[in-house]
């Protein structure tokens, strides 16, 4: 193994744990979005149950 493959495996180690990085985010993303709306719902539920 040469100094070059060495440098592209490490490269590529990088690309790999980026794109995890970003996966993880997205998915962290979403869940907050979706639990935002969930509480969204409820809050104007509540409120449509308390007006006259």
């Amino acid at each position: 193994m040469n100094v070059n493959d060495i440098v592209q495996e490490r490269i590529e180690q990088a690309r790999r744990k980026t794109a995890a990085k970003k996966r993880a985010r997205e998915e962290l993303a979403e869940a907050r979005n979706s639990g935002l709306e969930a509480r969204h719902t409820a809050k104007v539920r509540r409120w449509a149950k308390d007006q006259p």
